[in-house]
């Protein structure tokens, strides 16, 4: 076939899968692989091949990502329902102390987001965003839009994050690296990210009438918001809390069969956080930095796979958020394996995301988009940055933004000879197209505004913006390191 007539392939497949998603609600990984097996027989695959080039691209895909997703998954189940979310988050706003709320709340939203994905994130910290609200008579958003953001932030950026894996993966990038680069530029966002929610909420937004009596009563109006926001604090109503019992019951029946225990202490928290992060990172770096024969790299190479850090987290967050606080080793169990329904979907959505990818290839598909993609003259991480901020607003989830961007890339990238530094910035810098533009389409988008008491336009106004002000400030962040790598 003519390099033409592929590309006209290629653009009526991608057209097709939004078409499937957007206009019909096909199921992102149902659409992926029909639009896969359509794209290679109509592009010339042989009948007779089409198997062996799915389950190529699947077991390709899901053979370096899969156990890495269940695994982070598991951890961040653990660390949720032991109460060490809620812990860390309780102790960082106790040191902070009652002025510096907002950066305690955002500091444990970037903590809190290393281990668990952004909706679960969301459903622990919100409760506390509520009661700090209601006691030091403030509006709500003040204390949620950074605290969310920086969820987002980490959710879109850094692995075990699905989206982020599953991009490493089909562009063979190191997650060491990845870690490495990405770990200070989020940071600096949720700094960033802070410092904007602050001046975004000087200004005092209307609360929808539910979230309005959850928070502070059912006296309270947006009026008396307005005047506290204003340092007026004369007006005394009752600000008992009523329970809706949509948060509180949040971990569901598994929460309550488990002991009742002291919450973990923070450090244990921290700890249990960071170790995978630090053998992750002391594995790439033994590996540039140690000689190949020498006994001590090889043993940080193998504890820092990731895969065996995540497993040895695993194991320790089991014994000690789990066993060692008086679960049984049938609850310790139930509780590990219930991490797993809910990033099944995920996981499936990215080895289909990788089944497209190798469609790409097989079929030369993937030759004749790289070369009009090279004669663009964009460079790599700007052609990153932008597809997946392209698909991100048309399609809404992060994850296939970021997986079929990579599919897309992966032959380019193939031909470029880029180092492994530069592989991690253009996972980064594909991250902060995925963080941006978080609006309507987006189940992130109506979860924040729900919970925040929200209308559709104030919501765009704060979170839409925000979210796409850090993202393009963490490519650009990339772009600027770029020379340096």
């Amino acid at each position: 076939m003519t390099p033409l007539v592929l590309m006209l392939i290629a653009g009526a497949g991608i057209a097709l899968l939004l078409l499937l998603v957007l206009r019909y609600k096909f199921q992102p990984f149902v659409a992926l692989m029909l639009v896969s097996i359509l794209v290679a027989l109509v592009a010339g695959v042989k009948p007779a091949d089409l198997v062996a080039t799915i389950e190529g691209g699947m077991g390709k895909t899901l053979g370096h990502i899969a156990i890495i997703i269940a695994l982070g998954a598991m951890i961040g189940r653990i660390i949720e329902l032991s109460g060490g979310a809620e812990a860390l988050a309780k102790t960082l706003i106790k040191r902070f102390g009652n002025r510096r709320t907002p950066l305690a709340l955002t500091v444990a939203g970037f903590m809190v987001g290393i281990p668990v994905f952004f909706e679960v994130g969301v459903i622990i910290l919100m409760p506390l965003a509520y009661g700090v609200a209601r006691a030091a008579r403030k509006p709500l958003l003040i204390f949620a839009l950074p605290m969310c953001a920086a969820l987002l932030s980490v959710h879109a950026f850094l692995p075990p994050h699905p989206g982020a894996v599953a991009a490493a993966g089909q562009l063979g990038a190191d997650l060491g690296r990845v870690l490495l680069f990405g770990l200070p530029i989020v940071g600096v966002l949720c700094l960033i990210g802070y410092w904007v929610a602050g001046r975004m909420t000087r200004r005092t937004y209307p609360m929808t009438d539910d979230i309005r009596s959850e928070v502070y009563g059912p006296h309270i109006g947006n009026d008396d918001l307005q005047a506290w926001a204003n340092g007026d604090y004369s007006r005394q109503h009752s600000t008992e809390h009523v329970t809706s019992g949509a948060l509180d019951e949040s971990a569901g029946s598994l929460a309550k069969r488990l002991p009742p225990a002291p919450a973990p202490g923070f450090g244990l928290i921290i700890g249990l956080i960071l170790l995978p992060i630090v053998l992750i990172l002391l594995g790439t770096l033994a590996t540039t930095l140690l000689p190949a024969d020498s006994g001590l790299r090889a043993v940080l190479t193998v504890l820092g796979a990731p895969l065996v850090a995540l497993l040895i987290d695993t194991l320790l967050c089991a014994w000690l958020l789990g066993s060692r606080r008086g679960w049984s080793r049938s609850q310790v169990s139930d509780v590990i394996g219930s991490a797993l329904p809910g990033v099944a979907m995920v996981i499936l959505i990215a080895g289909a995301g990788g089944v497209f990818g190798k469609v790409l290839v097989d079929t030369g598909i993937g030759a004749v988009v790289s070369e009009a993609l090279r004669h663009t003259g964009l460079p790599v991480l700007a052609l990153g940055f932008l597809l997946t901020l392209l698909l991100r607003a048309v399609q809404g989830s992060t994850t296939v933004a970021l997986v079929t961007t990579a599919g897309i890339l992966s032959p380019l990238i193939a031909t470029l000879g880029l180092n492994p530094n530069q592989l991690a910035l253009l996972c980064l810098a594909m991250g902060g197209g995925g963080l941006a533009m978080s609006h309507i389409n987006d189940a992130g988008y109506w979860m924040f505004t729900k919970l925040a008491g929200l209308n559709v336009g104030d919501g765009l106004r704060t979170w839409t913006v925000l979210v796409t002000l850090l993202g393009t400030l963490g490519f650009l962040i990339t772009l600027a390191l770029w020379p340096f790598v």
